[in-house]
Parts: C-alpha cells; sequence; structure tokens
C-alpha cells in the first residue's frame, strides 16, 4: 500500500477495497463503508482513492459513464480486466497479444515508452444464466 498515514478511515477503504472483486464507484465504496456504520466521508473516500489509485495500489478504469472504478487487484505487473457489466465482477486476464500489437504500432510510428489500457466488458456466465431463468 501507498505510504499514506493510515488513519482509521483510509483503514476502513482499504479493508472494503480487500473484500471485493469488483470494480466501485467512489459512491459505491462510501455506502458501504457507511453501512457498516463506518464514519468516513465521501470526499475522504475519493482523496484515499486518488491516493492508491496515483501509488499504483488499485486499478482504476472509466465506466460508460465516465465514471471512475476502483478495484484493488492481486497482480502488480501489467494486466488487463474482463470486467461483467452486470455485477461488476473482474477477472485479471494477460493479453500478450495486446502487448506485441501496441508495441508494434508504436515502433512502426516512431514512439517509445508507451502505455495503454485494455479492458474488457461483457456479461459473466452467472448473470447470463440468471438472465435467462427469468
Amino acid at each position: 500500500m501507498t505510504q499514506l498515514r493510515m488513519t482509521k478511515q483510509r483503514a476502513a477503504v482499504a479493508e472494503v477495497l480487500e473484500g471485493s472483486d469488483e470494480f466501485r464507484s467512489a459512491q459505491q465504496l462510501h455506502e458501504q463503508l457507511r453501512n457498516r456504520g463506518d464514519a468516513v466521508g465521501l470526499a475522504t473516500v475519493y482523496r484515499t482513492l486518488q491516493a492508491l489509485a496515483d501509488g499504483g495500489d488499485v486499478d482504476v478504469l472509466r465506466a460508460d459513464d465516465g465514471e471512475a472504478l476502483y478495484r484493488r487487484c492481486a497482480r502488480t505487473e501489467h494486466h488487463h480486466h474482463l470486467v461483467c457489466r452486470s455485477c461488476g465482477r473482474a477477472v485479471e486476464i494477460d493479453g500478450p497479444t495486446v502487448e506485441s500489437w501496441a508495441a508494434s504500432v508504436a515502433a512502426s510510428h516512431g514512439f517509445a515508452d508507451i502505455e495503454h489500457t485494455v479492458e474488457l466488458w461483457g456479461t459473466c456466465a452467472d448473470c447470463r444464466a440468471a438472465q435467462q431463468a427469468r
């Protein structure tokens, strides 16, 4: 974890992140904290998430509406995510084909030190089964 002064509120945010394999918005995390009885302000949640993201301790992706979603990942090396658009469950995936494509495109245009983000959105098997059962 990033070297933040570990306050009770920051510890609560980190604990909620540890307990989920889904990407969550700051508002969703704040609501979850309030439901647990933690007195953490929304501004503190935003500041903590930003500091964790800046330190590489959480991954951030953008939802279709542009909202930032956060998740603590098990892997620290570069990776991508497969995210269920219904329940938010995320799976960490490797993308060697994407990596070589990105390097090739960059090199062909004279670029170096490239960064990229690739997130795949779909519907997981559990959500598909629930939808079909209706």
